[in-house]
């Protein structure tokens, strides 16, 4: 890493700025932003798990159509907060964002077994979703800059694997304390709390941070936040636009299975306890997809395996529109699912992290994850529909079946000198 340009103090005097270096070790970020990943899959997908308890139950008054707009507000604030993320990142600092966002989402969380009513619950879910939408691009993004580029697909995957071992463990919390629904949030929003003096003392900021910002006070100007990049010319502007529609077609698939897999398969004629299975099941496949991914991903390009993996996935959701007796092969169907639906979408994230530099990297991430929001907005809200029209299934199925399709057009719009140079 170069030397930092000089940056003038409050005297007039220059002075030469040191220059940032990487955290000496790697152990706390990377175990911290793996954990802060951990409880966004946990808060994201415990209300998925929790759905067929509250409509069986008509727990605070909730019914299809109320867990409907629940999730759909959840992605809306998730949204909000992703599209932040550029400004926030350059204004304060990855570390500062990191911790105001799992403060905030974990806050919520605790209160929402406090919820009067649905219109709470959403409400509560909305502003929450702000911080769960924020945090994981930047951690995406912070890790990213500390570690080598030629881990860039490895770590990437690694630190999703939390959000799938979050997910996981709602599943088995949504379990064992059937039907008391409540306990699962405020577990998950007590964590979070307990984090955060954690994240304060041993989280470092990221030195690319440093190098941006002392280089905007060089120059005496506030640090860009990288937009301007995204669109240089035609091909760097084609390259985001098919990011983004790969990402808003990931995050239909990630985030309509994990809402409504379980009341998707419970209208098939499972059981309530065998559909959450289910959803156990899909994420322990992406736990495994992921690592796998990684791995690939560094040796190969990033952009060909989600290209694949987007048609892996296409594949396997519409053979589980088939009814299957099986029980055996519904969950080998379910698990290679997951292997290839989650990494699809986190290997994009992979390629922006590679192609995109300096603050334009965060800004990238952040754009992306937000237009996939919308994604995460659309799914949910599409299989609510549906279910709500007795149509989940397979039509549920087949609405992701579409987008995984979609997602693998999109990366083959990327310019191929650009998907090289991953």
């Amino acid at each position: 890493m170069t030397a930092l340009p000089s940056v003038r103090d409050k005297s007039g005097q220059t002075t030469a700025s040191a220059t940032p270096q990487p955290p000496k070790s790697l152990v706390w970020p990377m175990a911290l932003c793996w954990v802060v990943v951990m409880l966004d899959g946990f808060d994201l997908v415990v209300l998925g798990a929790a759905i067929p308890t509250l409509t069986g139950t008509g727990a605070i008054g909730f019914t299809n159509s109320g867990a409907t707009w629940a999730s759909s507000l959840t992605y809306v604030g998730a949204a909000v907060g992703a599209a932040g993320v550029g400004f926030l990142t350059s204004r304060f600092g990855r570390r500062k964002v990191i911790i105001g966002c799992v403060a905030l989402f974990s806050v919520l969380t605790l209160l929402l077994p406090f919820a009067p009513n649905v219109a709470v619950f959403a409400a509560l879910r909305m502003i929450a979703g702000l911080g769960l939408g924020a945090v994981v691009p930047t951690c995406l993004a912070y890790m990213g800059e500390i570690n080598r580029a030629n881990r860039t697909a490895r770590v990437t995957t690694i630190t999703m694997t939390g959000y799938h071992v979050g997910a996981v463990l709602t599943t088995l919390l949504t379990l064992w304390f059937l039907p008391y629904w409540q306990a699962p949030f405020a577990i998950g929003g007590l964590f979070g709390l307990l984090l955060v003096p954690v994240l304060i003392l041993k989280l470092p900021e990221s030195p690319v941070y440093f190098l941006a910002n002392a280089h905007a006070a060089s120059q005496q100007k506030r640090a860009d936040s990288g937009v301007s990049e995204l669109f240089r010319d035609r091909s760097w502007t084609r390259t985001t636009l098919a990011t983004w529609i790969a990402c808003f077609m990931g995050l239909i698939i990630v985030f309509g299975l994990n809402t409504w897999l379980p009341q998707i398969m419970s209208k098939a004629g499972y059981a309530v306890t065998d559909s959450i299975i289910q959803l156990f099941v899909l994420n322990l496949g992406a736990i495994v997809g992921l690592v796998f991914a990684g791995w690939i991903g560094d040796k190969w390009k990033p952009s060909a395996i989600s290209t694949l993996w987007f048609l892996m996935a296409a594949t396997l959701l519409v053979l589980l529109s088939a009814r299957i007796n099986s029980v055996f092969l519904l969950g080998a169907l379910i698990f290679f699912a997951g292997v290839f639906v989650f990494s699809a979408q986190v290997m994009v994230y992979a390629f922006i992290s590679k192609v995109y530099e300096g603050n334009a990297r965060g800004t990238a991430m952040g754009l992306g994850n937000s237009i996939g929001r919308l994604g995460a907005i659309v799914g949910p809200l599409g299989a609510g529909i549906l279910v709500t029209a007795n149509l989940a299934y397979p039509w549920g199925f087949y609405l992701f079946a579409g987008a995984a399709f979609l997602g693998l057009v999109s990366m083959l719009l990327i310019p191929r000198k650009i998907r090289e140079s991953a």
